[in-house]
């Protein structure tokens, strides 16, 4: 608090009239004042028709005079037309208000118009959008260091070959030392850790403190899944999908008894199975004596 409360202070005004001055001034004072709250947590109001359109609030005085970006991507689709005008260039809080007295007016067209808006708002509860993750993409610099808020929740962003990565700050893995980006590339939050030279990290679960769920094998198997040269990370869902049935159908292979699988490889070819399903094969304990003819 006190080394942001010195740069703050010794930031000095580029204009020189005596306005902006005055202007700069009150400006430095309300950051220095909004401070104390970083201990836990600034209030920000974003619009819906831009990554860095929020209100103005003395809290987002501190990251213009620090010349921090702030990022969200919390965006309407330019494609829904009806979302667009229902949404306008309202806050979130103006446009809950507007939601609110369309509900109890007596024109159709404004409960309509409030049903589709209250419609956005619940489709888009992660507070990001498929659009917004595009325009954030686009926005944000190469190498740049900023601020993400997403979910009441401030996150370190930086944009790496095209990329988008969050610094991972969560308890859990304080003892992973290989893990320190996590990339944003998808609205669902289906993401894959980093190192810090951004190298896909298979640590995870590997560290002798590992907690929580970072260390599970399932955890692991994601990470495993999005192995992908540097440009490309992440697996399309018809790709993961086929992956998983292919890794599925791998798993019940082995499981199956050693007499299914011998019955399995005909002289004609290794691998070619019969023609009945092997769940409608019907068991019977095996004894030694007992002895199969291919």
């Amino acid at each position: 608090m006190a080394h942001l409360g010195n740069c703050l202070l010794s930031i000095k005004p580029q204009e020189k009239s005596e306005g902006l001055q005055l202007n700069f001034q009150q400006n430095v004072d309300d950051a220095i004042t909004v401070l104390p709250k970083l201990a836990t947590g600034l209030d920000v109001n974003v619009r819906f028709t831009g990554v860095s359109d929020f209100e103005y609030t003395p809290e987002c005085s501190v990251f213009d005079l620090l010349g921090i970006p702030l990022y969200h991507g919390w965006l309407v689709d330019p494609q829904s037309p009806e979302a667009v005008r229902a949404v306008g260039k309202l806050s979130y809080n103006q446009l809950v208000e507007k939601i609110i007295t369309c509900k109890h007016s007596s024109d159709t067209n404004l409960v309509t118009e409030g049903l589709i808006a209250e419609q956005f708002l619940e489709t888009t509860a992660a507070q990001l959008t498929y659009h917004g993750l595009c325009e954030l993409t686009a926005a944000a610099k190469e190498d740049e260091l900023s601020v993400f808020f997403r979910n009441n929740h401030f996150s370190t962003m930086t944009k790496h070959k095209s990329h988008l990565y969050l610094l991972v700050t969560d308890q859990g893995f304080l003892h992973e030392e290989q893990v320190v980006w996590e990339s944003l590339h998808n609205v669902d939050g289906d993401s894959c850790f980093c190192d810090s030279d951004f190298h896909l990290s298979h640590s995870l679960g590997k560290g002798p403190g590992a907690e929580g769920g970072s260390g599970s094998p399932e955890k692991q198997l994601q990470v495993d899944q999005q192995q992908q040269p540097q440009g490309a990370l992440g697996l399309t869902d018809l790709e993961l999908a086929q992956q998983l049935q292919q890794e599925e159908y791998q798993q019940q292979q082995a499981v199956q008894p050693v007499w299914t699988r011998t019955r399995a490889l005909s002289p004609q070819g290794r691998g070619a199975t019969s023609g009945r399903p092997a769940g409608e094969r019907r068991q019977r304990p095996k004894h030694e004596s007992d002895c199969i003819l291919l």
